[in-house]
């Protein structure tokens, strides 16, 4: 197109006059469709006023979810990486018990033979490892595991990286022998007063690949009670129990046994996790979503025990997570936060302890970590970084010891002392979408203005998974980069409330956690 002079000296002003029109419509389609997200994220916010009587009746709330932790394995225990995070849990949550697998494999030392076929123990690495949980402010729960290959009666090795014994004993007078001499060490080493306040769990998870006996139960059983046997025969304060199983499984068949058999067990022990199948744990066909798999399992459990010829035998839970894979998604996300407060609520009342696993990642069953966040179970990933589970203990440890009733299922109230503390979540399971909640809590009997501490824990608030990937999601992060981590994992100042009116709202993004105490 040719353009004459005229029509030349028109065009810039002609141009102008249509980015001006442009500018001014996509102003207007801006405008319009902010308003249109916020009318949308408005409505979509759920909303629930949940009555509290402060003053009501109620309950004791001991925190069972907190005692005991799990770890990977024994010699694990003697590495500064594993002390550290034990130090830093234990910080929040004054737990008192860990428990891990194979303190008799043979990395530990423990059992040997002669060239005539002797025994030869060796506990050097027991007294380290046991020497240092209490110096740490810990009591061992001692999982009695694996079997040492000299003492095997099957060449089977468990498929773990370090390879485990599943195998019974080749000679059970020389596995009575092992317990005897074991056990006799731990008394003459640290007392009975003290080794009483111990647990003492035989084998862990005899129902899958971990125990090579055929038949499992039947094999498993006679483990059982030559190794309770034996302690007992040692001191009869000594706590015993099991059988550590996979899947919520062998409760009225295990108490049928020690009753019949007349074998002492001081505890029942079961184990299951949150993605576990309905199969599996109920023999059913139903899908049990993530947030009630775990809860359902400890009620069945709990109820078999009430049922039994031991109705008061303690239920200990000696492993759940949320996972059972590596699924950086769940374990290593602030999924954790909300999912382990509804898992508090449901399953209080129908266990004594539930065991974490594991307070940390330093551990070793799929092989030596590569990266900082690939789905392990700890609280505390590798190179000492705290997830947003290690804060949601942190913030749950503030909750008091006696429980208030109230009809919720996204809520909690207890108090401690004069203090009233609240936990409120928004859970979200894998593959849904979420939106935000608002809670507000109707706190009868309370009267006069009062402050509120708000903690949290979500995207924003105890989550250093932002930090990570905006640093490209190092593998190998740097000591500077470590750093920045741990402070980006801090929770910071809690949130100043005043509560007015007997009224308190609190604002919850989808997947989070809020903790208030009220004083």
């Amino acid at each position: 197109m040719v353009l004459k002079r005229g029509q030349i000296t028109l065009l810039p002003a002609l141009v102008m006059a249509k980015r001006t029109v442009a500018s001014c419509l996509l102003s207007c389609l801006l405008l319009i469709t902010l308003v249109s997200h916020a009318q949308v994220s408005e409505s979509a916010v759920t909303s629930e006023v949940i009555s509290v009587n402060v003053a009501g009746p109620s309950t004791p709330f001991p925190h069972f979810w907190e005692q005991m932790f799990g770890s990977g394995r024994a010699v694990l225990s003697l590495r500064d990486s594993y002390r550290r995070d034990l130090d830093w849990v234990h910080q929040i949550t004054v737990f008192e018990y860990v428990r891990f697998h194979a303190i008799f494999h043979d990395d530990m030392g423990v059992y040997d033979e002669d060239a005539q076929g002797r025994p030869v123990y060796n506990f050097s690495y027991v007294d380290q490892v046991y020497d240092g949980l209490l110096q740490h402010g810990v009591r061992p729960f001692v999982e009695i595991s694996f079997m040492p290959r000299k003492l095997a009666a099957l060449p089977v090795l468990h498929p773990f990286w370090y390879h485990p014994s599943p195998s019974p004993p080749k000679d059970y007078a020389k596995w009575d022998a092992l317990i005897t001499a074991f056990a006799r060490h731990l008394i003459d080493r640290y007392g009975i007063e003290e080794v009483s306040k111990w647990y003492f769990e035989v084998w862990n998870e005899p129902n899958i690949d971990f125990w090579a006996g055929d038949p499992k139960q039947a094999t498993y059983f006679e483990l059982y009670d030559h190794t309770a046997r034996a302690l007992k025969a040692v001191n009869p304060r000594l706590r015993v129990g099991g059988p550590a199983t996979a899947q919520a499984a062998w409760a009225p068949e295990f108490i049928q046994h020690v009753v019949q058999a007349n074998v002492p067990a001081d505890f029942f022990s079961t184990h299951v996790y949150a993605n576990d199948t309905a199969s599996d744990v109920f023999g059913t066909n139903e899908n049990i979503p993530r947030d009630k798999m775990v809860c359902r399992a400890v009620k069945k459990v709990h109820d078999q025990i009430k049922a039994s010829a031991k109705p008061n035998l303690p239920l200990i839970w000696s492993e759940y997570n949320a996972s059972y894979k590596n699924e950086p998604e769940i374990t290593d996300s602030v999924f954790m936060a909300p999912w382990l407060a509804d898992t508090i609520r449901q399953c209080d009342g129908l266990v004594n302890i539930m065991s974490y696993w594991t307070f940390s990642d330093v551990f070793e069953e799929q092989g030596v970590v590569k990266q900082p966040f690939y789905g392990g179970f700890g609280l505390v990933a590798a190179g000492g970084l705290p997830k947003p589970a290690f804060n949601a203990f942190k913030v749950l440890h503030l909750l008091g010891d006696r429980r208030l009733p109230l009809q919720s299922e996204h809520a909690l109230a207890t108090k401690r002392g004069k203090s009233l503390i609240l936990a409120a979540w928004n859970l979200v399971l894998p593959g849904e979408s979420g939106a935000p909640s608002s809670i507000t809590f109707e706190l009868n009997g309370l009267s006069g203005q009062h402050s509120a501490h708000v903690y949290r824990v979500d995207n924003t608030h105890g989550s250093l998974l932002n930090a990570y990937r905006m640093m490209g999601s190092p593998a190998t992060p740097t000591q500077a980069q470590l750093q920045q981590l741990r402070d980006a994992a801090q929770l910071g100042s809690p949130q100043q409330e005043t509560v007015n009116g007997n009224r308190l709202s609190i604002n919850l993004p989808a997947q989070s956690l809020a903790v208030i105490e009220i004083q």
